[in-house]
């Protein structure tokens, strides 16, 4: 069984707004302490690829609706989904979309379009996963488009091919990035607590977790008090003051 450990291991957060970095293995010798993922002027793998799932603009963040119209929930979604786009460079980004106005706009950021229509979010993503497998592609970087301070989603691609590498929402129970090698049929369960279900779904096909814990990757928007961002990680994207 895998032990997760959530002790910090000094030193290794190399990356702006990246912060400590734990590793988790199959032995229970506890944190795995090679720095290889996180050294200063890492190479990106160019076999890898961000796959950013991206719902409606529309339709996005209702939880929001109390205090933002529509246009401004809108605004704010496209706004953090294109500074999420702009931080997986230079690595190639997939948009995994079911919605015209989404497509047409990923065109715009420089992403190619995996049309998943009707398929929610784990069968979407899935989806995606195995169609980049099939191109050849050797890891996915799943990155939500949610992330207003998303940085450096490079740094996700250099992993050991038995590794999974993942970034926990700032309250440690969800995924907000996940980089996984796409030959071993990773069964992704986003939804509450999907933390805990993808590194108990690492353990099942014997792959070593690294967690990363970052302020910027760790913050997203999804109810009213996460507008409330810290001062120091500048405004939110969109309509949004």
């Amino acid at each position: 069984m895998t032990l997760v450990t959530t002790s910090d291991i000094a030193g290794l957060a190399a990356i702006p707004g990246i912060g400590a970095i734990a590793g988790v293995g199959t032995s229970g010798r506890g944190p795995d302490r090679r720095t290889g993922p996180y050294t200063h002027h890492v190479s990106p793998s160019p076999s890898t690829a961000v796959l950013i799932p991206v719902k409606s603009f529309a339709l996005a963040k209702l939880r929001l609706a109390g205090v933002l119209d529509e246009a401004a929930r809108a605004a704010l979604a496209r706004g953090m989904a294109e500074r999420v786009a702009a931080a997986a460079a230079p690595l190639p980004v997939w948009c995994v979309c079911d919605d015209p106005t989404v497509a047409e706009w990923a065109t715009t950021v420089g992403a190619t379009v995996e049309w998943t229509p009707g398929l929610g979010l784990n069968g979407a993503v899935h989806a995606a996963v195995e169609r980049r497998r099939s191109a050849g592609t050797h890891r996915v970087v799943v990155a939500h488009g949610d992330l207003p301070f998303a940085t450096e989603l490079a740094a996700f691609s250099v992993a050991a091919p038995d590794e999974l590498l993942i970034a926990p929402d700032r309250r440690g129970t969800g995924s907000n990035v996940v980089s996984v090698p796409t030959t071993v049929a990773f069964r992704f369960s986003y939804g509450p607590d999907s933390f805990e279900r993808h590194c108990a779904e690492a353990a099942r096909l014997g792959l070593r977790v690294r967690v990363v814990r970052g302020e910027r990757l760790g913050w997203d928007i999804d109810e009213p008090g996460d507008l409330d961002t810290p001062a120091h990680l500048g405004a939110l994207p969109g309509a949004v003051t």
